[in-house]
């Protein structure tokens, strides 16, 4: 018996949540009226978990079983690399040389991989990142951390 994709989307959001939810041990909750720093992600994570086990489920009593295609695989790994990348970066040497590897590495996901174009988004991405977290926002994001 092959694995419906919905079974194993399902499983994906509950895993999701799960590590929402241990995350969010670390973090005072609070209440719904003073929110602390735990009440989101673990908020978040619950319903992550009770959606998932929703999906899973119903998919899981259905009779017509649709195998999962594994060849999407590739593109949704690429991605989250270059997001634990950019996550890894980010503090250690800013946001602007965090944004210059995750837009190559996303960009390798695609069906087209043209170095220009990726070389230009990569540029003006970082430019837009900046002048608006940066300069407009005021966000405290260090462009370089050297």
């Amino acid at each position: 018996m092959s694995l419906h994709r919905d079974v194993v989307a399902g499983a994906l959001f509950m895993l999701i949540g799960a590590f929402a939810l241990i995350v969010a041990r670390g973090y005072p909750a609070g209440s719904a009226m003073r929110m602390g720093p735990g009440y989101f992600p673990a908020l978040l994570g619950m319903i992550l978990i009770l959606l998932g086990a929703w999906i899973g489920l119903r998919a899981f009593r259905s009779r017509k079983w649709e195998p999962v295609d594994w060849a999407g695989w590739k593109p949704l790994a690429w991605i989250s690399v270059s997001m634990l990348l950019f996550g890894f970066l980010m503090p250690r040497f800013g946001l602007l040389p965090a944004l210059a590897v995750m837009f190559p590495v996303a960009a390798v996901a695609g069906r087209e991989f043209r170095l220009r174009e990726v070389l230009v988004l990569t540029v003006v991405m970082c430019a837009f990142a900046g002048g608006v977290f940066v300069y407009g926002l005021k966000l405290p994001y260090r462009l370089f951390a050297f």
